[in-house]
């Protein structure tokens, strides 16, 4: 049966597991869409607490794993190490603070949620880190990998679908912001691990290595420095926002009609 479900993108397993969390996803926000702002906040909220406390179990799992020591180390990654695996990454922070974003209504972390968290979490989907693509979706680590992953990207859509946060264009300033500040600040944690050898291999962010990703190698060869290998990200990040925002305040002036020519009626 293993054998039978093996997961990469785009196969039958992966589009049948994007298929379940979208509808999960879908079902959520046709029942939350007309509750309280607050109810919309917490429910939300409560799904990506949940999911943190999947994620650990996950890497409790992953420790555990010894195909997958061997096939990060074989890969010169390390093999597991617990300071590698801590949630620091794009996609472990959104989850993290989606739920503070939900609740507080914190705009520069809505921004940075709605926008990084399904831009970080969609990558690590189409392009999975070593150990997880090609192998049975049954796997605890794929579970956990391919679960957090789909959390996230929908949890932070989800900011927008149930109408908590209503991006701007000028969003955008706020956005590239925090991210380049957060990504910083991780590199300035990768530096520490590296120096203190608590994790010799210390990447989250991609800060140091792009780690076989096309894209952050392209961008590695124009700057071949540690954190500023990650300056020309700005050339996807800043059409990616303005569409994104297009396509919001497209469909929020649609509803807007939508809602004038009911009470019209």
């Amino acid at each position: 049966m293993k054998e039978k479900l093996i997961c990469a993108p785009f196969n039958a397993v992966y589009i049948t597991v994007f298929l379940l969390f979208f509808a999960l996803f879908a079902v959520g926000v046709y029942v939350l869409r007309k509750k309280p702002e607050r109810t919309r906040a917490v429910v939300l909220s409560a799904a990506m607490l949940i999911t943190l406390v999947g994620f650990f179990v996950y890497k409790i799992f992953l420790s555990k794993d010894a195909d997958f020591s061997r096939i990060t180390a074989e890969a010169g990654q390390g093999g597991f190490n617990w300071w590698g695996e801590l949630p620091l990454q794009l996609c472990n922070i959104n989850m993290i603070l989606i739920p503070i974003a939900a609740l507080s209504g914190k705009k520069v972390l809505q921004c940075f949620c709605f926008f990084m968290g399904p831009l970080g979490a969609g990558l690590a989907l189409l392009l999975p880190g070593t150990g997880f693509e090609h192998y049975s979706i049954l796997l605890p680590r794929m579970l956990g990998y391919f679960g957090t992953h789909w959390m996230v990207v929908f949890g932070s859509i989800a900011l927008g679908a149930l109408g908590l946060y209503k991006p701007k264009f000028k969003d955008y300033f706020l956005t590239l912001g925090s991210a380049f500040s957060v990504a910083f600040v991780i590199f300035l944690i990768n530096v520490v691990l590296r120096v203190t050898e608590r994790n010799a291999f210390s990447n989250y962010f991609f800060t140091h290595d792009p780690e076989g990703n096309p894209i952050l190698e392209l961008f590695h060869s124009w700057l071949p420095y540690p954190f500023l290998c990650l300056i020309p990200c700005a050339l996807i990040l800043t059409p990616y926002v303005m569409l994104i925002t297009g396509i919001c305040r497209l469909a929020e002036k649609r509803g807007e009609k939508e809602e004038k020519a009911e009470a019209a009626e």
